[in-house]
């Protein structure tokens, strides 16, 4: 009885993957969501740093980043 229940478990599991991609849409569809984020601009400064020293982001990126993160974190102050 374990068996088929795990049987019709992996089934049905299998056809909601599949009916995703290779459904009526042609493709799978991919929603954009805004994140908020809880950290304090000094923690965001830090991990910003803290990519571009790794090498994880460009000094362009990192100069982009970080005036996003000021700009969002002074707005109405």
């Amino acid at each position: 009885m374990v068996f088929f229940r795990t049987c019709m478990l992996f089934v049905m599991l299998t056809a909601v993957v599949f009916s995703g991609c290779c459904g009526p849409g042609g493709g799978a569809k991919v929603e954009n969501k805004s994140i908020t984020t809880t950290k304090s601009l000094g923690e965001q400064l830090m991990d910003l740093q803290k990519a571009y020293e790794s090498g994880a982001i460009t000094e362009s990126q990192y100069n982009d980043l970080k005036k996003k993160a000021i700009e969002q974190n002074t707005q109405g102050n």
